[in-house]
């Protein structure tokens, strides 16, 4: 699948989920509320914050960075059950555990990310006799970084440039070549429909843009492109803010924090209404004449998510490692 029919059929497939869903539906007076109050605003650029993300000394260091944040960058549905420091949420945890490793000690090689193991994970990331979750999370975030040692050293000569170079400054061949590895291959089945969201792929190329001021590694010419970044943050957001509607039984669950299964029609039709709500949006907007992409509405509400009144209503949780 070439690059831009990459981000094409990630589109196409979740109107499609949306045109079937039996679980979630789209509050047509809420979306007109949301387009309303976005319409009198200029979107703020995503970027990367210095507290808790490292602003490298090198262009070297922050690209390792970024690219090995990104490769662990998923187990919201374990989060509830990790040890986080005080006042952030798991992500914000996981990452200013990162970024104070690589300012220490400096950014990871490839031998080094190919000899990470569990135990390792957890002393690093605070997890040490945290709970059997912790333990699943941390062996699952050893996988993941020598998933990316294997990549990196068999396609590009162990470069983080590499992935970089080869994108030639499309977001969309960075999102395609990221999905070589195993737990970026985010794509779901509904009915006989193959649904693609692929994630933490489209946001590396985000994140990068971000770090980078859009300059250098983070010179992508088609961010507009991507679609927002689908997990389980957006959709709550939306449903917060009464733009999607779930069904009584459907919101009983994650209300009671009952577990979403990953690749269930539910899991996957929440992440769909997150994608197709979001391209609405855009789209209206530009009909109004208001210039705003996917990416710039997900910053946007994944900001919002960190709301203490959004924070104290449950959100749907999947263990996986798509997000």
């Amino acid at each position: 699948m070439s690059g831009p029919d990459l981000l094409d059929a990630i589109r196409t497939a979740s109107a499609a989920v949306m045109q079937r869903a039996r679980s979630i539906r789209v509050d047509e007076d809420g979306l007109t509320r949301l387009c309303d109050e976005l319409a009198g605003t200029e979107p703020t650029r995503a970027g990367l914050d210095p507290a808790h993300h490292l602003a490298g000394d090198s262009d070297d260091a922050t690209l390792a960075y970024v690219v090995t944040l990104d490769a662990l960058n998923f187990g919201s549905g374990w989060f509830p059950e990790l040890r986080k420091r005080p006042g952030l949420s798991g992500y914000l945890s996981m990452a200013t555990s990162l970024k104070e490793h690589f300012e220490a000690e400096g950014p990871w090689n490839v031998r080094q990310l190919r000899e990470m193991d569990a135990t390792s994970c957890a002393r690093l990331f605070g997890q040490t006799d945290a709970g059997d979750a912790a333990d699943e999370l941390m062996a699952l975030f050893a996988t993941a970084l020598r998933d990316l040692s294997a990549w990196l050293e068999q396609r590009f000569g162990g470069r983080f440039e590499g992935p970089v170079e080869e994108a030639g400054g499309s977001a969309a061949r960075l999102a395609q070549l990221l999905a070589e590895m195993p737990l970026y291959r985010d794509v779901s089945r509904y009915g006989e429909l193959e649904v693609p969201f692929y994630k933490r792929a489209q946001l590396t190329a985000a994140d990068l843009s971000a770090a980078f001021d859009g300059r250098g590694a983070g010179a992508f010419r088609d961010l507009d492109r991507l679609t927002c970044f689908a997990d389980n943050l957006v959709p709550h957001v939306l449903r917060c803010e009464g733009v999607l509607v779930y069904v009584p039984e459907l919101a009983r669950r994650i209300d009671a924090g009952e577990g979403i299964a990953s690749g269930s029609p539910e899991e996957v039709e929440i992440r769909a209404a997150a994608v197709h709500t979001v391209e609405r949006c855009v789209a209206e907007l530009s009909r109004r004449g208001v210039r705003w992409r996917a990416s710039d509405l997900d910053f946007l509400l994944w900001n919002r998510g960190q709301r203490p009144e959004i924070k104290a209503h449950p959100r749907h949780r999947t263990r996986t490692t798509f997000y």
